[in-house]
């Protein structure tokens, strides 16, 4: 998934959330192979150029596809907020403002891009591990789950226009949003990663700019994990690591004795 000046070129894509983190990778990623990129975020940059957009907000997706002039091959609905509260102490702002940012704007996004979409034109979704398992903050855990959702439900509508919707599930990756996160939640996650280590965001966007190109061209529908092989044991590792570190033990006691 080497990127090339060449793979995107000719595309224009728009990325949410593209001011920093998985974003603004995705955003260096698709540039560099050929696309024009049209980068939103709720801060805008002057470097790299960064528009400040709301993505919650229908009248600015409205106006930007108004006075966009030619189509829209491609949309990253990147944007991502978290709150970390437990079942019992989350609140009713934290479930809004989380659905708000991480489902309504997808699907806005799609709503108001998707008549700008050719055939062969690809929306890619981020979503999270946290939305294939069961996760404490619930907020966020619930809302990645909806944007599965989502995801599956614009690949049934938008196939029959040629347009492909795919998710991308990021595992423990370095960025400014998981640097936020207590100690222990980083060394628990890479505890739980088959590949021992923490993704990087160049990892993210690379999986990415492939489903955006024409070399994914029958893929729609699809939920691809970018998380280390921190999914496909279903939480066996620490079990596993538990009971080599116990037969270990007991084979120097039996040693010894």
């Amino acid at each position: 998934m080497n990127a090339t000046k060449t793979r995107l070129a000719g595309k224009t894509i728009v990325v949410t959330g593209a001011a920093g983190g998985i974003g603004a990778a995705i955003v260096g990623r698709l540039e560099h192979a050929g696309a024009e990129v049209i980068a939103l975020d709720r801060t805008s940059t002057a470097a790299p150029p960064v528009r400040g957009f709301d993505v919650t907000d229908a009248q600015q997706w409205r106006t930007l596809a108004d006075g966009h002039a030619g189509p829209i091959h491609g949309l990253v609905n990147c944007a991502g907020i978290t709150r970390r509260a437990r079942l019992q102490e989350v609140t009713p702002a934290d479930m809004t403002d989380t659905y708000a940012v991480n489902v309504l704007a997808p699907l806005l996004a799609i709503q108001t891009l998707s008549p700008l979409m050719p055939v062969g034109a690809s929306i890619v979704n981020i979503g999270s591990i946290a939305a294939l398992t069961a996760h404490y903050p619930v907020a966020y855990t619930t809302s990645k789950w909806a944007v599965r959702g989502l995801t599956h439900t614009a690949a049934l509508a938008l196939g029959e226009s040629g347009i492909r919707v795919n998710i991308v599930h990021p595992g423990f990756i370095d960025t400014p949003m998981t640097a936020s996160a207590p100690d222990a939640f980083r060394s628990a996650s890479i505890g739980e990663t088959a590949l021992g280590r923490a993704g990087s965001v160049a990892d993210v966007a690379g999986t990415v700019e492939f489903l955006l190109s024409d070399d994914a061209a029958y893929i729609t529908g699809s939920e691809i994990t970018v998380d280390g092989g921190a999914t496909s044991h279903g939480g066996v590792k620490s079990i596993s690591d538990a009971l080599r570190t116990a037969t270990t033990a007991s084979s120097i006691t039996k040693e010894s004795a």
